[in-house]
């Protein structure tokens, strides 16, 4: 073969390659989001073949992304952490900072109100979710941390709250059960809003520090 047959070949590989790459990446995509829908109204315990059907792919497809269930469970909670936290610099590009706090929070409520199934399952001993809590508050407690002192700095919350203890005390709002369980949820975590408000000290000059 000529040198410089043999050079042309990746080249007229790539595009096949990287269209091979996107289908499966569509294909992941799809079952992630299928899962997390089927998991939100069947349980974790749900068919295989029932998320299989949702995402548009065949059982083995879904064996051969995730040989456990727990894989897939792993998975499903990992992207919806990601997203989540993801939502913290959309939201702060969009609106004040202590609006973006607030809707930031709201979120982060529905997020644990409507993952108790997935959570349940992450206390199952199963070792494919050991990694999931540190990864839950390493990706979240930044995502909020930039929230509240973009908010401190304006001088619209107060400045005495770790990222740290508002996502235990949200967490621990969040976990209302019954009829009313995610409305009273979220009349709560608006007074947990209002109490960080009370108290702020207002924008500092421009230069200067503010102090207690």
């Amino acid at each position: 073969m000529k040198p410089s047959a043999r050079a042309k070949k990746p080249e007229a590989e790539a595009p096949a390659a990287r269209g091979v790459r996107a289908d499966a990446q569509r294909n992941l995509d799809a079952l992630l989001e299928a899962a997390k829908a089927v998991f939100s109204t069947s349980g974790v315990d749900a068919p295989v073949r029932e998320i299989a059907a949702r995402a548009g792919v065949g059982v083995a497809t879904v064996y051969r992304h995730f040989p456990q269930r727990s894989d897939l469970v792993a998975a499903v909670f990992r992207r919806e952490i990601d997203a989540c936290a993801a939502a913290a610099p959309a939201l702060a590009r969009q609106h004040e900072p202590d609006e973006a706090l607030a809707r930031w929070l709201r979120r982060y409520t529905s997020f644990i109100a409507t993952k108790r199934g997935l959570a349940a399952a992450l206390h199952s001993g199963d070792p494919a979710f050991d990694s999931l809590p540190a990864y839950f508050r390493q990706t979240h407690e930044p995502a909020l941390q930039s929230l509240l002192d973009a908010a401190v700095t304006a001088g619209q919350i107060r400045d005495d709250v770790a990222a740290y203890d508002l996502l235990r005390a949200v967490g621990n709002l969040a976990t209302a059960t019954g009829e009313d369980g995610a409305l009273h949820s979220r009349r709560m975590v608006d007074l947990l809003i209002d109490g960080l408000r009370y108290g702020a000290l207002g924008a500092a000059p421009k230069g200067q520090r503010r102090s207690r």
